[in-house]
């Protein structure tokens, strides 16, 4: 493997070849989400609960054998089979620190890393180290692996500097591994959540805190480059990588930057091309959508006019479609995904699709419905869809229990009639702490005693649900992928 420099607006090998990162994310692996992992909640409190109802040393056990299962040389291997030259690899620094020893790293979070690594190098496949939830949560959500809806990495020194400190660990050890495309340094910020204040623009007048946001890139890019001055750094933009306009203009050497392209026309419900039906809070109702509109609203992105302006690499790192909606509605979805790929290829972006592997949303590859583990969890699933634990799934079908959630947020919202606040926005935000916080958080316990008297043998087993050769591939969504990565 060669390490990989900018030049301009590409990303070019040691001969100055241009190289074109396309792949996609493992997400749900050395950060687990539960829409992606069958679970509830956030990862760290599931951890916990795990612990007290099968006893500390089987619910480690649970876990290790689960990250074995979910993502090894076999995924590696077919990765470089569709084509993909690069994956992103989600990370959560608490695999790396605990938070009763800041500034302690542990050495098992290495060891799986560095393992995946070295099978990344023994296939020719780039990996770029994405830290996606960092010490005090960088947003509000549960990928942040967020348990209390509250981002307070921006208004705490401590968790500033341990952030800081972890990357130039990172940087210190993978100096010299050239299959590391380069350091995602955060995931999705959205700095206005700095005082643990609502999330969001759910006023009006909502305002990113550029200052802030420019000084940590500054400062951990520094601390970097004290020990690295190698590898590609990338950045993203504020609230969850779609505001760049405040972005300072680049300040340093070997910078990309990354926006994230979640559309309407991947979601639905609807037609594509045609109408697509979305409600609050990513539209204000029937839209038309096709091949056109996505380019034009890829063409005019903060990420996409900032590095047009500046010359400088665009990589949109996370981009997809769900398929666990209306069955006759995921051929729409896969246009839609095919459509906007053929866009980032035309304008020279590079790409990582967002997810690899899950449960059967919309992974790449998904688990079989008829394995051990779909048969474990299958009831706790349809919980899930009933109650909308899973809060972002909009697209999903309503039920009684999200209506009435709905009800209670318009009764609240109307009672304080200041039209300062958005409607949408505010009601999105409540069912959020309600259905994906307070109860997600209540069935976690639920979930841990699902396994509860299965011996080791037995969780082994079930979690090999996971293992590729277990997993059905949808080679509908595999073969749009492929078509590109051979372009």
């Amino acid at each position: 493997m060669e390490f990989l420099s900018v030049k301009g607006n590409q990303i070019v090998n040691p001969q100055g070849k241009s190289i074109r990162l396309r792949g996609t994310c493992v997400g749900g692996w050395m950060n687990m989400e539960d829409f992606i992992n069958g679970y509830s909640g956030a990862e760290h409190t599931l951890r916990v609960e795990m612990a007290e109802v099968l006893g500390p040393s089987k619910a480690e056990f649970f876990f290790e054998r689960f990250h074995d299962h979910f993502f090894n040389e076999s995924d590696i291997e077919y990765m470089r089979r569709l084509g993909m030259t690069v994956v992103r690899l989600p990370l959560n620094y608490r695999h790396f620190e605990d938070d009763m020893h800041p500034f302690v790293y542990k050495e098992s979070g290495f060891q799986r890393l560095t393992q995946v690594l070295r099978w990344c190098e023994k296939h020719g496949l780039y990996a770029i180290l994405d830290l996606h939830a960092v010490q005090g949560s960088q947003n509000v959500h549960w990928h942040s692996d967020n348990a209390n809806r509250h981002g307070l990495f921006w208004s705490n020194a401590n968790f500033q500097d341990r952030f800081v400190a972890l990357w130039k660990e990172i940087a210190t050890r993978y100096q010299n591994d050239a299959v590391v495309a380069g350091f995602n340094v955060m995931n999705e910020p959205c700095v206005n959540n700095r005082s643990g204040d609502l999330p969001w623009n759910i006023y009006k007048n909502y305002r990113p805190a550029w200052d802030l946001m420019n000084a940590v890139h500054r400062r951990v890019v520094g601390a970097i480059r004290e020990v690295d001055a190698k590898h590609i750094i990338f950045l993203e933009g504020d609230r969850y990588s779609i505001q760049f306009a405040g972005l300072e203009a680049p300040f340093a050497e070997n910078l990309v930057y990354s926006s994230h392209n979640y559309t309407v026309a991947g979601f639905g419900p609807g037609q594509y091309p045609g109408t697509i039906n979305a409600g609050p809070p990513r539209s204000s109702g029937p839209e038309h959508w096709d091949f056109e509109r996505q380019e034009s609203t890829f063409l005019n992105q903060e990420g996409t006019v900032y590095t047009k302006k500046h010359n400088v690499p665009l990589w949109v790192g996370e981009f997809g479609s769900v398929y666990n909606g209306l069955a006759s509605e995921v051929p729409d979805r896969l246009r839609a995904m095919d459509d906007q790929i053929a866009i980032f290829e035309r304008h020279d972006a590079h790409w990582t699709t967002w997810t690899y592997k899950d449960v059967g949303v919309m992974g790449l590859v998904v688990l079989d419905p008829e394995s051990e583990y779909r048969a474990r969890v299958g009831d706790f699933i349809k919980k899930k869809e009933q109650l909308g634990a899973d809060d972002w799934m909009a697209w999903m079908p309503p039920t009684p229990v999200k209506q009435a959630t709905a009800r209670l947020a318009q009764q609240i919202y109307d009672v304080i009639g200041d039209d300062e606040i958005e409607r949408d926005f505010s009601q999105t935000c409540f069912s959020a702490a309600v259905l994906c916080f307070y109860t997600s958080a209540l069935m976690q316990r639920t979930y841990a005693r699902l396994f509860k008297n299965s011996s080791e043998a037995e969780i082994d087993r079930i979690l090999s649900s996971f293992s590729l050769k277990n997993c059905r591939v949808d080679e509908r969504l595999t073969a749009i992928v492929k078509k590109h990565c051979a372009a």
